[in-house]
């Protein structure tokens, strides 16, 4: 009995010495580093060592000495003010999972949650294997307890909503899957970022890839995702009434600027795309939602812009154009007037460029030097050509190539949506035929619209009416006796702005309203 009971004793000393040797992320990893001492300081300042201590499954992303240095510079503060936070304790919550995580075991766009319920960490994993929490990279993996795992990391997570979050939780599931595809969840979920977001819908998507002829798997490998991306990227926080028509701005992506539009009627755009959702604000910028995907091609508005043509394009900027042009995926040919050109008709026209850019029929003047399609001058024959504002331009080759009277001077500027030609004077339309009607007698109301629009004439004298988008396609016409009220249904287009055309006998007008 006697050696029972020494065997006994012997056997508990040995279970109570080896519960006291198990390791813990907090005394053993945590507390021991040299490059965590900001970290433990906090820790102990909050009383989350235990929970550290005491857990049987840890994840501790864990931020060095040089990621509080930065956050409490970024914050104009030292350690003592990150310290002081009265939301400290959250903070660190962020940084730690319920269970046991090696990095190995990290998918990339993995969202997960924290022992802070305030946010989700969103994970990366890159094809080059470095592990990212929110847009801290994990500079040390798997230093293992027995209760858990430890990732230093290189800044510090903060639970704040971020554009990321804006997207997840307001179903982008295609924007957000070609973030994480991309690698640009680091890029977007810095909480101390300024960004403006231009947040393609799933429906932008499922429209490009139709238009590409593939799905969105296919939009997902295009070799330039990232670029494309970065596109929809800017670098500041933009509300939508800070935006000036015809600003031009830089995006992340170096490939090209991009052009946005304020219309009379309030519309935003950006490039071809328009807003229906200003304003979303996270911490870290504005999300804006648009109605299509842009791509930083080069358009016909880049070659003028390019090239000098400052008066071009200070009318198709006053025109309220640029949304029409810069749309990637068109196909368009433009007949360009060089800046002279526009002196010369100011001249004729008594005025100066600001009383040509304050036309009345600016817009259709402008559109009478676009035709549908991309014709090269190697395409062009002697005739008549239809343009976008639904007359007619004469090609003469009989000596050299004229449109008009006015010298095509430089053919063949080719850009990703059509072909520009630089010609030496601005080409008048009839505009005695697309403004037989004085002011005041025509009324479309409402406009923007959402349903139907109705148009309030003083003069019965449209036979014909056609709705057409800002590349010139026809979307619906319809022939109707001459009356002074005409009701039409437009519910079915999708948002954005169009052209009404109303025909007569011998007289036309041309009309934009905006759907939203």
């Amino acid at each position: 009995m006697k050696r029972l009971t020494i065997g006994l004793t012997a056997t508990l000393v040995a279970i109570g010495m080896n519960a006291f040797s198990q390791t813990n992320v907090f005394d053993d990893i945590i507390a021991p580093s040299p490059d965590h001492t900001y970290l433990e300081a906090a820790i102990l300042q909050e009383g989350l060592e235990s929970a550290l201590q005491t857990s049987p499954a840890i994840t501790v992303f864990a931020p060095n000495d040089d990621a509080f240095t930065q956050l409490a510079a970024a914050l104009g503060t030292d350690i003592n003010g990150l310290l002081a936070l009265p939301n400290l304790q959250d903070i660190l919550l962020y940084h730690v999972l319920g269970s046991s995580v090696p990095a190995s075991a990290v998918n990339n766009g993995d969202v997960v949650v924290a022992l802070s319920t305030t946010n989700t960490i969103k994970l990366t994993k890159t094809s080059m294997g470095a592990v990212y929490a929110n847009h801290a990279m994990v500079n040390a993996a798997d230093l293992m307890a027995d209760n858990g795992y430890v990732h230093s990391v290189d800044a510090i997570l903060l639970p704040n909503e971020t554009v990321v979050d804006i997207a997840l939780d307001n179903g982008f599931t295609s924007l957000a899957t070609a973030v994480i595809t991309a690698e640009l969840l680091p890029s977007l979920t810095d909480p101390l970022a300024t960004l403006s977001v231009f947040a393609p819908t799933n429906q932008a998507f499922d429209d490009l890839a139709t238009a590409l002829g593939t799905d969105i798997n296919g939009l997902l490998a295009l070799p330039n995702l990232q670029d494309i991306l970065l596109y929809h990227v800017l670098g500041s926080s933009v509300a939508s009434s800070a935006v000036n028509n015809g600003d031009v701005v830089s995006a992340l992506s170096p490939t090209n600027t991009i052009k946005l539009t304020k219309t009379s009627t309030g519309s935003v755009y950006v490039n071809q795309a328009m807003v229906s959702t200003a304003d979303l604000m996270a911490t870290n910028g504005y999300v804006h939602v648009i109605n299509a995907v842009i791509l930083p091609f080069e358009t016909v508005v880049d070659v003028a812009i390019d090239n000098g043509f400052t008066s071009l394009t200070a009318a198709v900027i006053s025109a309220e154009l640029l949304p029409s042009l810069t749309n990637p995926l068109a196909e368009l040919t433009v007949f360009a007037p060089t800046n002279q050109a526009f002196d010369d008709l100011a001249t004729a026209l008594g005025t100066d460029l600001n009383g040509v850019l304050a036309h009345p029929e600016l817009a259709d003047i402008l559109l009478y030097h676009v035709v549908s399609g991309t014709v090269l001058s190697t395409d062009l024959s002697n005739g008549p050509v239809p343009t976008l504002n639904g007359q007619t331009v004469n090609v003469d080759l009989t000596t050299g190539v004229m449109i008009n009277s006015s010298n095509v001077t430089t053919p063949d500027l080719t850009v990703a949506n059509g072909v520009v030609h630089v010609i030496d004077a601005v080409l008048v339309p009839s505009l005695a035929s697309l403004n037989e009607l004085n002011e005041g007698s025509i009324l479309i109301y409402p406009n923007p619209t959402s349903d139907q629009i109705t148009i309030q004439l003083e003069q019965a004298f449209v036979k014909e009416f056609q709705i057409s988008d800002m590349n010139g396609r026809i979307l619906k016409s319809q022939l109707i006796e001459k009356q002074l009220t005409i009701a039409t249904d437009i519910s079915t287009l999708p948002n954005g702005d169009y052209y009404l055309t109303l025909l007569g006998d011998e007289e036309a007008k041309i009309v934009k309203f905006s759907k939203i």
